[in-house]
């Protein structure tokens, strides 16, 4: 739900504690979180969005792209991620399936040390299909396992999980810590 206030407002903070700083949408869907992130970052910060849908994201380009800090990028993210280089962006907000559900290691290769990847919708919502509950558990279960990573999943919105690249790490593996994956349980 990219119109809810509470994660825009998270997602602007967020973007403004990382001056000069690249950001990455992957879903831009109608530019609400793009705005949001673009509020967020100073006058030499940078965001790249990027979406499969033309429909959608022509909205967003018709509000927004003026704005000199913004490049649209119309593609699949995870082909997109795949292309770019090992932590080169500040701030991930994965908004679409890829990147979230698909690619996730893609997506978090991409930020950088004290970076920050960002996904929201992981509490139940009226509109999943069927089966959709089981997706967000098997995804709140890998991203229990990361290791390198600190992870807060917040009952915060539609349901937030904030994860932050602990700084020197360079591979992923397991993570066996019990009271995370309460945590995770618990979202």
């Amino acid at each position: 739900m990219a119109g809810e206030e509470r994660t825009g407002s998270l997602l602007r903070a967020l973007a403004a504690s990382k001056p000069g700083g690249r950001v990455l949408e992957l879903g831009t869907g109608t530019g609400v979180s793009t705005a949001w992130l673009l509020d967020g970052l100073d006058s030499s910060g940078s965001l790249v969005t990027v979406d499969v849908d033309e429909s959608f994201q022509r909205v967003a380009r018709e509000e927004l792209g003026s704005d000199p800090r913004v490049e649209f990028v119309l593609e699949d993210g995870v082909a997109y991620l795949q292309r770019q280089d090992p932590m080169s962006f500040d701030l991930v907000f994965a908004d679409a399936m890829a990147g979230k559900y698909d690619g996730l290691e893609s997506a978090l290769a991409v930020v950088k040390p004290g970076g920050f990847y960002i996904v929201d919708d992981m509490l139940p919502q009226p509109n999943w299909p069927d089966g959709h509950a089981t997706r967000v558990e098997e995804l709140l279960a890998r991203m229990s396992k990361l290791a390198g990573f600190s992870i807060v999943p917040m009952v915060w919105a539609t349901g937030v999980v904030v994860v932050v690249r602990r700084s020197g790490f360079e591979g992923f593996g397991e993570w066996n810590s019990a009271a995370d994956d309460e945590d995770f349980r618990n979202l």
